[in-house]
């Protein structure tokens, strides 16, 4: 069968990629073409657009790059009826996906959505549209299947987190202590400012004032993916920081502690059991405008799904370098560690048994065949 899927930000093609590695498994004809980044490309299949191209942040970054984007979904539509698929599979990225989905179910393509869009935030109305275009919807967090079957009488299914399979099986390697220099007697700390250059650029040079304050550990920066190395080094000067690239989970498994911007690197950093300050700053416009329309009371899906405070969230100005300093003190000593690892072990228990890639992959064949 013929498979077009569609994901526009770094987890998407994180999740993408094990979907394509578990189709290619249950269908040896697979023939898959795809938006997504360098791991869904080596899962196999035709890149049709890198992510890079796609991923714009925030109301105001949406706004002013607004051309662009309406070029791509005008190419995207093109392109899909040259390939006609069997199905299309969108991997969250909303804003772009439903256009595409609304526009598919019209010309009659199969539409199967793999991780929802967080409707149960903002934007709710979009359920109604997303009832009418999807054939069927994969939900990855245990809250959702509630939130659509009871109140909006959309049958859904549950399949668990993508990230249990590929963050569970990972193992410390000191190889990465010794091929970058690390420190072997200092231990470590992550910092994760973000996978957009737009998010880097807020958070990165609060997160560098830290460093002379834990002088008696070696902090090290977790480079996102599609980034460059180089373009890191307008920020660092005069800084000793080391920058690694596309080794964040790796990192992790080393690190104390984490300095986590907002986002699904919250939920693999618990995953990984690694003590994390969650941390979030945007423009001021884009900020006032999520405050009126998103209704949570957390940013971090740790703490949305536990429905509690389990890790420490910084917004905006209190994204703030003494702030900053006092929660990393916190989540370094004895008892800070231990309360965060207890949460940990009722996030991982909550989210499922794993296996949500085949689960996927087999639903998706099962309904076309």
């Amino acid at each position: 069968m013929k498979y077009y899927i569609i994901a526009g930000e770094a987890s998407g093609d994180l999740h993408g990629s094990k979907l394509i590695e578990a189709l290619k498994e249950k269908d040896d004809k697979a023939q898959i073409r795809f938006w997504g980044g360098d791991l869904m490309q080596e899962a196999g299949g035709v890149l049709v657009k890198h992510y890079q191209m796609l991923a714009f942040m925030g109301f105001w970054e949406v706004i002013t790059h607004l051309g662009t984007i309406l070029k791509n979904i005008k190419f995207c539509k093109k392109d899909i009826i040259r390939f006609q698929p069997d199905v299309i599979i969108y991997i969250d990225y909303p804003g772009f996906n439903l256009r595409i989905a609304k526009w598919a179910k019209q010309q009659g393509f199969k539409n199967h959505f793999y991780i929802s869009p967080q409707v149960w935030a903002w934007k709710e109305n979009r359920v109604h549209q997303m009832k009418k275009d999807l054939d069927a919807l994969y939900v990855i967090l245990p809250f959702e299947k509630d939130f659509f079957e009871n109140k909006h009488q959309f049958n859904v299914q549950f399949v668990g987190h993508p990230l249990l399979d590929t963050l569970t099986q990972r193992k410390k390697s000191a190889a990465l202590i010794n091929k970058h220099g690390l420190s072997k007697e200092k231990k470590l700390i992550t910092l994760l400012p973000g996978s957009r250059k737009q998010e880097i650029k807020k958070m990165l040079p609060v997160f560098l004032k830290i460093l002379p304050l834990f002088p008696q550990y070696e902090f090290v920066l977790a480079g996102a993916p599609g980034i460059n190395p180089q373009w890191y080094q307008k920020f660092l000067e005069g800084s000793n920081l080391k920058v690694i690239q596309n080794k964040t989970h790796d990192l992790l498994l080393h690190a104390e502690a984490a300095l986590v911007s907002s986002g699904t690197a919250t939920l693999e950093t618990g995953i990984l059991n690694v003590p994390q300050v969650v941390c979030y700053r945007s423009s001021f416009l884009s900020y006032q405008i999520a405050k009126l329309l998103v209704k949570l009371k957390y940013i971090s899906l740790i703490n949305l799904i536990l429905d509690r405070e389990v890790v420490k969230e910084l917004i905006q100005r209190d994204f703030n370098v003494k702030k900053l300093a006092q929660q990393l003190e916190f989540i370094l000593s004895d008892s800070g560690q231990k309360k965060l690892k207890n949460d940990y072990k009722e996030l991982r228990t909550v989210l499922g048994t794993g296996g949500a890639s085949k689960k996927t992959a087999q639903l998706i064949i099962d309904a076309l065949q």
